[in-house]
């Protein structure tokens, strides 16, 4: 098994007291020997044994989906590197009740590679000795009143509160009696909007990667170029070159914005490229784009464009109408972005510049009609 705490004792017996025999720490794998209540011995690869918690121990398998998402994750492109607001678990998965390993310290920076979205208190399967909840005519009205509330709960306090049903028209006739059947027999009221949580896959420093809340990540983005989010969550940036304003080299970027809110299908829906301004000193917005469906991961390079030279490019996955995902490339050019084209779109621009010309030729050459004026 594996040390999931940050730091525990090794006892030398299972009593009220005892005396430390030793320290392992967090990833250290151990050996069991021996179970006594909640209490494993274990032995370390340096040889010592103790008494150990086995709520501070997770199995091999949880250590073997931690060491899957290391491998897959040394291929991920970075889409940002922030910084932990606190001391976090590493998951394994995108949620709360997930199995957790390794611990991220407060101030800690880290890599994100991709992002989750996950719900908050997901129902748990009911067991064979809770009875069935009874639904219909039958629930009396401070069933109801006490589901509500408990909805209202379990909404957190940064959520807007869900929308409640629009109540049928009452008739204006006179109340039907208590022994009268329900008008709407057979109704149920909508239950409750799931509350979403948005979480990120990140890497360490030390190369542990998994999953963590996206909102206790602060981005490390220079405020000059955060403060033009516009009351929108930046989800992911990039460098795509420096220009030289005076004595300094000044990074020009990338910025993958979305709305403020968790929950959302897709990772981005707004590129912006900010270019350094050198008459002002200050970035400029060199293009946008709104609206879109964007997801990661984008990648960022350099390509040579024949006479135009070698220019950064960056390509994003959105999805188009039809439902599928494609990846876009633009190139930039001093402050212009422009798309660049696939060759099966090259072909075709091809294709339609020279029947363009040679329609304009047959023009030009073509006999022209009409009556010669006579003296």
């Amino acid at each position: 098994m594996y040390v999931s705490a940050p730091e525990t004792s090794l006892r030398d017996r299972v009593a009220t007291m005892y005396n430390k025999i030793g320290t392992v720490h967090n990833g250290d794998r151990v050996e069991v020997l021996e179970k006594q209540r909640r209490f494993l011995k274990v032995r370390t690869d340096s040889g010592q044994e103790g008494w150990i918690e086995e709520r501070s121990l997770v199995s091999q398998e949880v250590y073997d989906a931690f060491q899957k998402l290391e491998k897959e994750g040394a291929s991920e492109p970075v889409q940002a590197h922030g910084t932990t607001r606190a001391q976090l678990n590493m998951h394994a998965t995108a949620s709360r009740e997930a199995e957790h390993l390794y611990q991220l310290k407060d101030g800690e920076k880290v890599d994100i590679l991709k992002r989750a979205t996950a719900e908050k208190n997901p129902p748990k399967p009911a067991t064979a000795s809770q009875p069935a909840a009874k639904s219909g005519p039958s629930q009396t009205k401070p069933a109801m009143q006490a589901g509500s509330q408990a909805a209202q709960a379990g909404n957190p306090a940064n959520q807007p509160p869900a929308t409640s049903p629009a109540k049928p028209a009452q008739p204006t006739a006179a109340k039907p009696s208590a022994s009268a059947p329900s008008a709407v027999k057979g109704k149920e009221a909508a239950p409750p909007k799931p509350v979403m949580e948005d979480w990120d896959l990140v890497r360490s420093p030390s190369g542990h990667v998994g999953w963590v809340l996206l909102r206790m990540i602060d981005l490390d983005i220079p405020v000059e170029v955060a403060q033009y989010a516009e009351g929108q969550r930046i989800m992911g940036y990039f460098v795509l070159n420096t220009v030289q304003d005076g004595d300094k080299q000044v990074p020009q970027y990338l910025v993958l914005l979305n709305e403020p809110k968790d929950g959302l299908p897709w990772d981005y829906n707004q590129v912006r490229v900010f270019t350094w301004g050198k008459g002002h000193h200050h970035y400029e917005t060199a293009y946008r784009e709104r609206n879109l469906e964007g997801f990661f991961p984008v990648k960022t390079g350099h390509e040579v464009f024949g006479k135009e030279g070698d220019l950064p490019t960056f390509t994003i996955r959105k999805e188009t109408e039809d439902g599928k995902l494609v990846d876009i490339t633009y190139k930039l050019n001093g402050p212009i972005v422009r798309r660049v084209l696939t060759p099966q779109e090259e072909a075709a621009e091809k294709s339609r510049h020279q029947a363009a010309q040679s329609t304009r030729h047959a023009q030009k050459q073509a006999p022209a009609h009409g009556h010669k004026k006579h003296k």
